[in-house]
């Protein structure tokens, strides 16, 4: 029916600015968008830097904490600078949701918030079990529904997508067009991308995410780091290379022993370090997580991190976790004890040696957690 129209069609998706990272799993999302792009139609990448302030709910057992106007807009301009790493540049429309939002009064607010009721809300799935565990729900939180379908009524948007966690607010978006007199949209759902956790969706707020703006050396230990169960499900997700037939004969293979599940967790990382920085700087990131991991190789070929540090420098532990090798010097003094701790291939176990400026080396914590470090002074 929306094709008969003989015009492109509105394809939106909206992302709320809650950290400075689109991350892999937003991918899901973009990727189905660019392919209704190359068929010709229009995508709305809509930045929620209304709703941001807000806080969406979904999947939370508890109120989320607004951002502050700044924080959201700071998140806005990086991810209206990484979306084009997916997405068509010419079929695209950047809009933020304040355009609307933002000349709307408190009696406007009162009469979208009149288009449903409480007992409609509750049958959102995680306000239900927050309600009958009763754990506080915030009025501001009942909004957020109303708040992004509107923006479905704003656009006229002929198609929303979404994650399958945001279907009730999808539909939302259909109830509030049919009202405002507009043909309601089509909802279309995908699929959740688990984190690197393999536990949870991938999230900002849990990071356990793959920024796409990460470098690709990043990208590569990430990835390599995953489940082997979880591969499969990037691959599904993610892969533009591996067809659903080769992943199944891939799947068997690696059951049957004649694929190791690292050489088809490499192949997926350099796929996606290639994707978001080229050929080139993916060759690199391989090569030098090689020369880490498996000693194949020159490790110069690792991008360079520059870290402060104060005159006196800085102890083992604490550089350690400044590098981003360990949660806390209390994990980094764990580690040296277990001397999992390596300096330039060589083990480590003195929690009191200082690093002054001027110092660079490959920092190493584990097997696949390393740095190449030079210190500055402050």
């Amino acid at each position: 029916m929306r094709l008969a129209l003989g015009r492109p069609l509105r394809i939106k998706a909206g992302f709320d600015p809650t950290a400075p990272d689109l991350h892999l799993g937003h991918t899901v999302l973009l990727n189905k968008m660019r392919q209704f792009q190359d068929l010709g139609h229009t995508a709305i990448f809509l930045i929620g830097d209304f709703t941001g302030m807000i806080g969406d709910p979904t999947g939370k057992n508890v109120t989320r904490k607004p951002l502050t106007r700044d924080e959201v807009l700071a998140n806005a301009e990086t991810y209206a600078k990484q979306v084009f790493k997916v997405l068509d540049r010419e079929r695209t429309e950047v809009r933020f949701n304040s355009e609307w939002f933002g000349k709307m009064d408190a009696s406007d607010m009162i009469r979208l918030a009149a288009q449903h009721t409480v007992a409609r809300m509750l049958e959102r799935d995680d306000f239900a079990k927050r309600y009958a565990a009763q754990q506080p729900i915030a009025i501001h939180e009942f909004l957020y529904p109303l708040v992004q379908g509107y923006d479905s009524v704003a656009l006229e948007c002929d198609v929303e997508l979404g994650g399958t966690d945001q279907r009730f607010n999808l539909l939302m978006g259909r109830g509030l067009q049919e009202h405002y007199g507009q043909p309601p949209q089509i909802v279309l759902t995908m699929p959740l991308l688990e984190g690197i956790d393999g536990v949870q969706k991938m999230s900002k707020s849990l990071g356990n995410y793959i920024g796409i703006d990460e470098p690709a050396i990043d990208m590569v230990t990430k990835t390599m780091k995953i489940g082997d169960d979880l591969m499969w499900r990037w691959y599904e997700l993610l892969s533009f290379e591996a067809s659903l037939d080769e992943l199944a004969v891939m799947q068997r293979d690696a059951a049957g022993g004649t694929l190791n599940p690292r050489d088809a967790k490499l192949r997926l990382a350099r796929e996606l370090a290639t994707r978001f920085h080229g050929s080139a700087e993916a060759e690199k990131a391989i090569a030098g997580w090689h020369a880490v991991v498996r000693g194949e190789g020159d490790t110069a070929l690792l991008p360079l991190n520059e870290i402060s540090v104060p005159v006196d420098g800085l102890r083992l532990p604490a550089l350690l976790t400044v590098a981003g090798l360990t949660s806390s010097n209390s994990e980094a003094n764990r580690k040296l004890k277990e001397r999992a701790v390596r300096i330039d291939a060589v083990v480590a176990e003195d929690p009191q040696r200082v690093f002054n400026a001027g110092f660079e080396g490959l920092l190493q914590v584990g097997k696949r957690n390393f740095a190449r470090v030079r210190l500055v002074a402050e």
